[in-house]
């Protein structure tokens, strides 16, 4: 199956450009909301501190990792590339499966609803109520105000990414530079001007916070560090993204390895110096008894800004939510786009516009689908986000791995940059991966065996049901999925095989 036409993208993104990708994806709500939980997690500010540099550092070892890829193999897809080089093209297929229908356009509903919920936030909740409402199964499926935004949200950022990619990169810098700007905003805000500032804060624990949502197997202990580690990993989440775009970077070999490990010290940076600040603003047991229909960020904010603090976080979690949404977008179609150039997805993805050089029917697809997932998960933000993050995480493992296995299989390939502290450093990447995975699959091995007994004592729709509420087990289902899929394509066309 050849491509729909042979127009190419075009190497559109500067450093600069690409610098923000990495910073626009990663850097979203949890900088400004995270800190009050993963206080109650692990009791002191000295180990919400080490558990961001922890994290920090993983995701540094990831994007060490997958500079050297990159920099070997700067096309479109990014990681899609990266599986098929390493293992074939049916683990190719399974990462664009996963990645199309689990990871992007999960994640971008997600924000989405996101972005409703905090537009409903700045308006006095104007966009509350619902036109109707009705269950599948077993799961409530709303529509009202909130999932219209959300909508026309993915669909008002599509449009401006069918732009040239410059332009798209050009808008990613100015979001970026915005969040950043409002971090910086809030971290020297509450340096300077906050009322009850004292560095005594960070040496003390939380005795006695409310830490209202928080279960006590998430307080303290192994169990507390653990949780408090994957709401961090989660802050950092996304950073490999650039690679996605990396057929339209410029110079690949010497800026992507540069956004990668540049991205991510920034952002690394850039937490510490917000984590500082709270904590330099409120006790930690101030910050654990917060109320979680505030924030760390607007209480801090309170100090330096009063009344006006609300209203500022608000409009700071909402525009730092658009900007992710664009450049999950932004970088999220060109998976689709190099399956279908290769054959492995539907021809009409492979449309590259004569006129802007992106990929307009990748572009138009992943929005529908993202629409889709909208209106039957935007009961819940917290589905939406797991549906999207365990699925990645699979894949953040196996394209790390990739390194050891190209390094044997393609001993001689060009290697502009190698990544750093071979093999030790990618190793850790992979053992924090399969801790991460196991620790999600043991807290939901009830469910699954719940459901498993459901079906297997006749009960189908309910066992599905139970299996299909819970995220993890969802998402490795539907990947398995993905490979009768990869048959019967390979089988109708076989130069996809």
């Amino acid at each position: 199956m050849q491509p729909v036409n042979k127009t190419q993208l075009v190497r559109g993104l500067s450093l600069i450009a690409a610098i923000s990708i990495v910073v626009g994806n990663v850097i979203g709500t949890g900088v400004f909301l995270k800190a009050r939980v993963m206080t109650c997690n692990v009791g002191t500010p000295k180990m919400v501190l080490l558990v961001y540099v922890v994290a920090g550092l993983l995701s540094l070892a990831g994007a060490l990792s997958y500079a050297e890829l990159a920099a070997m193999m700067p096309k479109a897809g990014g990681e899609y590339v990266f599986m098929r080089e390493a293992y074939g093209r049916p683990w190719g297929f399974l990462f664009g499966w996963m990645s199309f229908f689990i990871g992007k356009a999960g994640s971008q509903a997600a924000l989405g609803v996101q972005f409703a919920l905090f537009l409903n936030i700045m308006i006095g909740g104007a966009l509350a109520g619902d036109f109707f409402s009705t269950t599948v199964l077993g799961h409530p499926v709303p529509f009202g105000k909130l999932q219209v935004v959300a909508l026309l949200s993915i669909l008002i950022v599509t449009g401006i990414n069918c732009l040239a990619v410059k332009v798209s990169g050009g808008v990613a810098t100015v979001l970026s530079g915005i969040k950043i700007a409002l971090v910086l905003f809030v971290g020297i805000g509450a340096f300077l001007f906050a009322r009850s500032a004292d560095w005594s804060h960070l040496l003390m624990a939380n005795v006695g916070g409310a830490c209202e949502g928080v279960s006590a197997a998430a307080r303290f202990g192994f169990g507390g560090f653990i949780a408090a580690m994957l709401g961090a990993l989660w802050a950092y989440d996304g950073w490999n993204n650039v690679t996605l775009v990396a057929g339209e970077v410029q110079n690949p070999e010497r800026n992507l390895p540069r956004a990668l490990i540049g991205g991510t010290i920034l952002i690394m940076a850039l937490y510490l110096l917000a984590n500082l600040a709270y904590f330099y603003a409120l006790s930690p047991t101030d910050i654990a008894s917060i109320s979680t229909k505030s924030s760390v960020a607007t209480e801090v904010a309170k100090q330096f800004l009063g009344p006006l603090a609300v209203s500022f976080i608000a409009a700071a979690l909402l525009s730092s939510t658009f900007g992710t949404l664009h450049t999950s977008i932004l970088t999220g179609a060109r998976v689709p786009y190099a399956m279908a150039r290769d054959g492995l997805f539907l021809r009409s993805l492979s449309r590259v516009s004569p006129r802007t050089h992106v990929p307009t029917g990748a572009l138009i697809v992943q929005a529908i689908w993202a629409c889709i997932l909208v209106i039957a998960f935007s009961s819940s933000f917290d589905i939406l986000t797991d549906y999207a993050i365990f699925g990645l995480w699979i894949f953040y493992g196996l394209v790390t791995a990739a390194v050891f296995i190209l390094r044997r299989k393609m001993p001689n390939a060009e290697r502009p940059y190698r990544a750093w502290g071979y093999p030790v450093v990618p190793l850790l990447f992979l053992l924090a991966t399969a801790l991460i995975l196991g620790t999600t699959l043991l807290g939901v091995r009830e469910d699954a065996a719940n459901g498993a007994a459901l079906i297997l004592h006749g009960h189908l729709l309910s066992g599905l049901g139970m299996l299909a509420r819970n995220p993890p087990i969802a998402g490795v289902g539907l990947i398995a999925l993905g490979l009768p899929v990869y048959w019967i394509w390979s089988r109708r066309y076989p130069q996809a095989d």
